[in-house]
């Protein structure tokens, strides 16, 4: 069933029930059936037809899912651009995927010329019809949208994700990481971003309840939001989880209605499992998942005791392997290149070339990983971050889970910088609370690591630079360690 006739199906069973939940705002299933149809007629007034590749550069509220969703009526395609773009980036990305027009609600506005046409949504774009909409021409296989997968340094790339393969990706969260229609999840996270948007689409999709509380806010204020509304799951990335670990006590859990607390985009690291599981919530999953594959493992709550490390096992109908220089599969224990696919996953980057992360229709996410002999999934680093130190591989995972355990360290980083004597030397880059006692930690290190491991260079940051949603932007810290250790 596409999205647009489950929506329907539900605003005729369950027309009283929550659809989306916003401060200060509640819309049934009843009243956003009809939005989406106000919505998909306000947009063809603008020239949007069926197959048109549209960017949505929306700020985080109802309206960008009821825009979402009439798009997906419609049968064009939606392409999310970040609102916070500068308005040049934004007309040159969707110029670059041959986009339409883009939709703004005035962030990017006043217009100028530009390479792609910026379309303001006023106010009379959005309200309630009693004329429904519907184009016979769309099914499973129209294409749903283009989830761009890296920042603005060169053109993004993404792929075009069919309504099809998008349900596909709501089976891994009904089977694997327990969501239903009985769920109240919670979206703090920007729907630009694909794991925000996905979990928010499958929970109107399911009939379930979506409620929104996306950045900027703080910790205390989305504690209340999940406290207040009740909300039984929700998908934060590691540094949000940082953020709700340093206002947490030791007097109880801060998250008591808590279902499901899926952790995903970047690593969360053993010994903040066990603080989330005392702190937070004891249901804590980490999902291992990419914009192009969709899902690929979790690791559920009883299981990380037994594997604190891991990421967990394939998810339902998902094959994962590790993987040589030539593509053979590796046996348990043995160091390679992640791959996987299934129904879910893109076979191809849209309108860009897809050779080196697509093969014999597996999906290379970039991550270097090995299998325990149980088949469990243990993640060692991107493969383009490794560290060549005097011919020994270091992984940077290995140094900043041991770096994060340190008293007063809130983020840390580990890349390798040039070097005539090793082939590259290790920085370890922090951001800490006080001063850093540089020594101390070199002597932590001292303790818990190999000697190869050990850093060559120690900096204090007042913040890393980050890429999306928590992930550190490697690349963007190389050139900040660069210039510091130029300056030294």
């Amino acid at each position: 069933m596409t999205f647009s006739l489950r929506l329907r199906q539900h605003a005729h069973t369950q027309p009283d029930q929550p659809a989306i939940v916003e401060p200060g705002r509640r819309i049934n299933f009843r009243q956003l059936d009809r939005l989406v149809d106000h919505s998909c007629y306000a947009l063809r007034n603008k020239g949007i037809e069926f197959g048109q590749l549209i960017g949505l550069s929306l700020q985080d509220r109802a309206e960008y899912l009821i825009v979402l969703l009439a798009i997906a009526r419609i049968g064009a395609v939606a392409l999310p651009l970040d609102p916070r773009w500068r308005q040049n980036e934004t007309q040159r990305v969707g110029a670059s995927f041959g986009a339409t027009q883009i939709l703004c609600d005035g962030a990017q506005l006043p217009n100028e010329r530009g390479a792609c046409r910026l379309t303001l949504l006023a106010e009379d774009d959005f309200g309630e019809s009693d004329a429904q909409y519907s184009d016979a021409r769309v099914d499973l296989d129209t294409p749903l949208l283009v989830s761009l997968s890296s920042g603005t340094t060169g053109i993004p790339k993404g792929p075009r994700v069919t309504q099809r393969q998008f349900i596909h990706r709501f089976t891994v969260f009904w089977t694997d990481l327990g969501l239903s229609a009985r769920d109240r999840f919670l979206t703090a996270t920007p729907l630009y971003f694909g794991g925000g948007r996905a979990f928010a689409l499958a929970m109107i999709h399911a009939g379930g309840t979506s409620l929104l509380l996306c950045p900027p806010h703080q910790p205390e204020a989305l504690i209340k939001f999940v406290n207040a509304q009740q909300a039984t799951a929700t998908f934060l990335v590691p540094t949000q989880i940082r953020r709700l670990l340093g206002i947490a006590k030791n007097d109880g859990v801060l998250l008591p209605t808590m279902r499901a607390l899926i952790s995903s985009g970047a690593e969360l690291f053993a010994t903040e499992q066990r603080e989330v599981r005392r702190k937070l919530t004891p249901n804590l999953f980490q999902y291992y998942s990419s914009t192009e594959g969709g899902g690929c493992t979790v690791l559920p709550p009883q299981d990380f005791d037994a594997h604190p490390d891991s990421v967990g096992r394939p998810c339902q109908g998902v094959e994962v392997e590790v993987v040589d220089a030539d593509h053979r599969p590796l046996p348990p224990t043995h160091i390679g290149r992640v791959r996987y696919r299934s129904a879910a996953s893109a076979d191809h980057y849209y309108r860009g070339d897809g050779s080196e992360a697509f093969r014999d229709g597996f999906f290379y996410p970039g991550d270097l990983g090995e299998f325990d002999a149980e088949g469990y999934l243990y993640l060692r680093g991107r493969c383009k971050d490794v560290i060549n130190r005097g011919g020994v591989n270091v992984y940077p995972s290995d140094i900043e889970s041991v770096v994060l355990q340190f008293p007063g360290v809130s983020d840390a980083a580990v890349v390798g910088v040039p070097s005539q004597e090793f082939g590259e030397d290790i920085v370890v880059a922090v951001v800490a609370q006080d001063v850093l006692d540089v020594e101390a930690l070199r002597s932590h290190c001292k303790t818990q690591l190999a000697p190869y491991k050990q850093p060559s260079f120690v900096l204090q940051f007042d913040e890393l630079p980050k890429a999306g949603i928590g992930k550190i932007s490697k690349p963007a810290l190389k050139a900040m360690v660069a210039t510091r250790l130029s300056a030294r």
